[in-house]
């Protein structure tokens, strides 16, 4: 050993102090809203409901029904980043459609 760590060693007037652990911020929410358009087959929206929301045939079409029937209706929750890459596949597959079915974030 060196008689640096011989210093480090015999120092008994050394206080440790522990630092309070850092508090972890959960990430702002944001809520999947599915739009209705008079163009896009509900066919279509609960394909895209299953395959891009992985939600069950039977929650996809009531999604569909209520955006059908109230203008838009909220798809899922996520995160800012996970959001946006949801609306993206919508509309990318959409668009390969030829639909004009559209998605925004509203936050929750």
């Amino acid at each position: 050993m060196s008689d640096h760590d011989d210093d480090l060693e015999r120092r008994d007037d050394v206080e440790v102090i522990e630092r309070p652990e850092d508090e972890v911020k959960k990430p702002d929410m944001y809520k999947v809203v599915l739009h209705n358009d008079d163009y896009t087959t509900k066919e279509f929206v609960v394909e895209i409901l299953a395959s891009v929301f992985h939600k069950p045939y039977p929650e996809a079409t009531q999604i569909m029904l209520r955006a059908h029937k109230n203008g838009k209706a909220v798809v899922e929750v996520y995160t800012w980043d996970i959001a946006q890459t949801k609306i993206e596949q919508v509309h990318r597959k959409a668009q390969a459609k030829g639909f004009p079915l559209r998605c925004s974030v509203e936050k929750e």
